[in-house]
């Protein structure tokens, strides 16, 4: 489950904008957490966009906020269907965190691309677009050791795809395993 966020301006800012084509524009902050502004790709229906986002929503039956979400149900979740139809965004990061237990205590890891390349997490904005949550899917083998869960991450040729492809093109995508190697640091 990913629950925090290392965000660096600089690369990202000039990879996503070279990668996307937009103007791309965000604050470093290394530990990103839950109900932060975090900077996402949006789409206002003819071009990209960057729409900076609350992460995280509290629905009234939830008794703490919600972040992420599950690819494999995003789409039939009555909380999700309608942002995962018609709102989708991609969190561009430069990585993200997960915590293992070991020996008692819990270590914090940080998962990067090896060439500090910028990382596309799906995701859907809720609430008029001013909240987001990240989604999650089964870990491919690198990450399955640290956490059950591991965050969607969209290949740079299929940002567009999610942002604005359409509902179809951004199923074929929940079911997309990352196989790229990560680095990982303690």
């Amino acid at each position: 489950m990913c629950g925090r966020l290392n965000v660096i301006d600089d690369p990202l800012y000039n990879i996503v904008c070279e990668q996307l084509g937009l103007n791309f524009n965000t604050h470093s902050n290394n530990d990103l957490r839950p109900t932060e502004q975090v900077a996402c790709i949006a789409s206002d229906g003819s071009k990209l966009q960057q729409r900076n986002l609350a992460w995280g929503i509290k629905p009234n039956w939830a008794k703490r906020v919600i972040i992420n979400a599950q690819a494999e149900t995003v789409a039939q979740k009555p909380t999700f269907v309608s942002s995962f139809q018609f709102s989708r965004v991609v969190v561009p990061c430069s990585g993200w965190y997960e915590w293992r237990e070991e020996h008692g205590q819990k270590v914090k890891y940080l998962f990067e691309k090896p060439n500090k390349g910028a990382l596309y997490m799906a995701a859907i904005a809720l609430e008029n677009n001013s909240k987001v949550v990240t989604l999650t899917t089964k870990p491919n083998s690198q990450c399955a050791q640290y956490h059950h869960r591991m965050p969607l991450l969209i290949e740079d040729d299929h940002a567009l795809n999610w942002v604005t492809g359409t509902v179809e093109e951004a199923h074929s995508l929940l079911n997309l395993k990352y196989h790229h190697t990560l680095v990982v640091y303690q």
